[in-house]
């Protein structure tokens, strides 16, 4: 569906991403922006012959693409879904930016490295992907670069907001179920709060309207939350979090990549180093802990919220 949040006079801005968490954060912190969302039926990436149209429909004056094929494991089997929504969309939006000389924010992903490094990755390390998302992605890169639009790419990772589904979510649900839990602990990268990551979109938004585009903001940049640990230490800290508001903490077993095999192969080190985005635009995203903390708490308050609604209704 599109739903157009009109704020004022003027070409809006255009978020895809339908009702995706960071689409959702980026609305909910529009403030006094013009965007547009744009999402299914009327903005589908499995209907790319239809995306031009639906742009000069819209003519925006950027582009915030949030949209993308993020079901690592089910894009094994759906290789050219991930493809349409990873890569020929990107590139398709990309290609309109350029003509129309506008910019283009385009959301990527730490998946583009296998996770060997062994320390923080910056934006000029070479990409090497070890599954069909994170190659997907890469070419979606690869992509919008090569149609010479004005584009800002930025990688993320571990991605969770108090809606929608992420490992947060998934974590609280299934401790509610059950006290004994697995998760693996030797994968590390740098939990993102969606929130934070519209905050800086947003920003950057902000300035290209006020100051203009800079050849130096083409490219790629890191944009993930502070520090770093693994899917046993954010599970572990969520429910340390979770507590406080009377969740029962279950039992938390660490356990390796191998003992909990998936379809798609992740990368064990995806740790993101963000010091070009500070250089740049002067931003840093919140530290994990904190962001996790508030999460936390708005996850554990819209509950309470509901739960009192249905019992006065």
């Amino acid at each position: 569906m599109v739903l157009s949040e009109r704020a004022g006079q003027g070409s809006p801005i255009l978020v895809t991403g339908g009702t995706g968490q960071l689409a959702t954060a980026l609305m909910a912190a529009k403030g006094r922006r013009d965007l547009v969302l744009a999402g299914r039926p009327e903005f589908d990436f499995d209907n790319l012959d239809a995306i031009p149209g639906f742009l000069r429909a819209i003519v925006p004056s950027l582009i915030i693409n949030a949209a993308a094929h993020t079901a690592v494991d089910k894009a094994e089997s759906e290789p050219d879904a991930a493809r349409r929504a990873n890569t020929d969309g990107p590139r398709i939006l990309a290609e309109y930016a350029a003509a129309a000389g506008i910019p283009l924010i385009h959301v990527s992903t730490d998946f583009v490295f296998d996770g060997e490094k062994g320390a923080p990755y910056v934006e000029t390390d070479a990409p090497n992907p070890t599954s069909t998302y994170g190659r997907t992605k890469r070419d979606g890169e690869e992509a919008i670069l090569a149609t010479g639009a004005r584009a800002i790419i930025l990688r993320t990772s571990w991605v969770y907001a108090a809606t929608g589904k992420n490992f947060i979510l998934t974590m609280l649900n299934a401790a509610a179920k059950t006290s004994q839990l697995r998760v693996v602990a030797d994968q590390q990268g740098c939990p993102t709060a969606a929130q934070d990551l519209a905050a800086v979109i947003l920003r950057i938004a902000d300035r290209l309207a006020a100051m203009g585009w800079e050849d130096r903001y083409r490219g790629i940049f890191h944009a993930a939350g502070s520090g770093a640990t693994t899917w046993h230490g954010l599970a572990v800290a969520a429910f340390d979090l979770a507590a406080a508001h009377g969740l029962t903490k279950p039992t938390v077993t660490p356990i390796a990549t191998a003992d909990w095999p998936t379809p798609a192969k992740r990368p064990a080190d995806s740790r993101l180093d963000c010091d070009k985005l500070a250089r740049t635009f002067g931003m840093v995203l919140p530290e994990w802990r904190n962001a996790l903390s508030r999460t936390i708490t708005e996850i554990f308050t819209a509950r309470q919220h509901a739960a009192s609604q249905q019992k006065t209704a």
